[in-house]
């Protein structure tokens, strides 16, 4: 099963030549339009072949931005003024693109809920009539990774009010001293909430991806433009997953796909970004989303990572345990829950909630992790750093013998 869809890779390969060998200029400018064009692929646009020659000749230097800008607009002017046919997809993805590729290259950006939706009118200026407009009715929308199904996106009345509060406990939130993991889920889970507002009639995946790159690169991020020129239908039906929940059909909210991106984006790692992994109920093939990374350390595991782990496991995993302590009625029925998913791995906090289905952190650390790890089951593999980057938990010999009798 397959689909043109899923097939993620450069949208113009050329543009790839400038960034790789061209002049610094070049680069920067090849980047911005790359990105740009790419980001149009989150509503199945392409740009036509005028608006890719107009961005080479920028690129190139013969123009600049601002009359590359120009020259587009006025191209589709033109053609209305002449009644000439138009194809309205590329008209909309040129125009779009254009936009964004100037947006990016000021770097400026308010955050703040005003500044969204300048954001999204300087975006769809001369694409939508409702651009820099919240929308006054409620959607749904098809989504080819949840067999058309829909996501619930907020309802209208309320969407100001939401996006004033989340931007604010944003501004609020400090990034000191935390861990890689707890940026890339803090990141994730930030952008996640702001897009399900959906707070556009369209454009809301395009004005979110322009909105992060922005905002990521104020507060001191390094962020490079080629995942979202390059993957931006993945990062649109990440974000899907992680606001889509179904229990008729077993489908619970899946974060873990957008953080994937966001581990690629911030610290570099190499997930295989296809959408093809984020599908609900997928064929086998598609069943294990793959990290390209070479393993740095080999271990039996169903899960891939690049972490190392200590060269000595704690003292309390080794521990002796009487066999009578190992009895499953000793234990409250959240503990057995965590030893069994836990098991034979070394796992993060956020890999257990996703595992449990399990969405808040506070009530998991307090009600499982906490009652587990006091009654000797579970141990911290950096037990004098519980905030160590790294921080993995696992069975000890007690946890073990207890997992032994849950899964006979």
């Amino acid at each position: 099963m397959t689909t043109p869809q899923d097939i993620e890779k450069p949208i113009i390969p050329e543009f790839e030549e400038y960034i790789r060998q061209g002049e610094p200029e070049q680069k920067v400018k090849a980047s911005l339009w790359q990105t740009a064009i790419g980001l149009q692929a989150v509503d199945g646009l392409q740009t036509s072949e005028y608006l890719r020659e107009t961005a080479r000749r920028n690129i190139e230097g013969e123009i600049t931005l601002d009359e590359a800008h120009e020259l587009i607009h006025g191209y589709y002017q033109k053609r209305a003024a002449h009644d000439e046919p138009t194809n309205e997809d590329e008209a909309e993805a040129d125009r779009a693109s254009s936009n964004i590729a100037r947006i990016l290259a000021s770097q400026t950006l308010a955050f703040n809920t005003n500044g969204l939706i300048a954001l999204h009118r300087r975006i769809f200026e001369g694409v939508f009539k409702h651009a820099g407009q919240l929308r006054t009715y409620d959607i749904t929308k098809k989504e080819w990774v949840l067999h058309d199904d829909t996501v619930n996106y907020l309802n209208w009345e309320d969407l100001r009010r939401a996006l004033d509060y989340e931007i604010e406990q944003e501004r609020a939130f400090s990034y000191a001293d935390l861990s890689n993991d707890t940026v890339v889920e803090h990141v994730s889970d930030f952008v996640s909430r702001l897009w399900q507002i959906h707070p556009f009639g369209e454009g809301n995946t395009r004005t979110t991806a322009v909105f992060t790159i922005l905002y990521l690169r104020s507060i001191g991020f390094d962020v490079s433009n080629d995942l979202f020129a390059n993957h931006a239908w993945y990062f649109r039906n990440a974000l899907v997953r992680a606001n889509y929940k179904n229990a008729r059909l077993g489908v619970d909210y899946s974060p873990q796909y957008l953080e994937r991106f966001f581990r690629n984006l911030l610290l570099g790692e190499q997930w295989d970004l296809r959408s093809r992994y984020l599908y609900i109920n997928p064929p086998a093939e598609w069943q294990t989303q793959p990290n390209l990374a070479p393993e740095q350390v080999t271990r039996t595991s169903t899960r891939t990572s690049t972490e190392q782990v200590p060269e000595q496991v704690p003292e309390q995993v080794i521990q002796q345990t009487p066999a009578n302590q190992t009895d499953p009625n000793l234990y409250g029925e959240l503990q057995k829950q965590l030893v069994v998913a836990i098991g034979f791995e070394k796992l993060g906090i956020k890999e257990m909630l996703t595992i449990l289905h399990l969405r808040h952190r506070p009530n998991f650390i307090e009600y499982h992790l906490r009652p587990a790890v006091n009654a000797g089951l579970v141990a911290p593999l950096y037990p004098n750093n519980l905030n160590h980057p790294r921080q993995k938990y696992l069975l000890t010999v007690k946890g073990m013998m207890l997992f032994n009798q849950l899964t006979k």
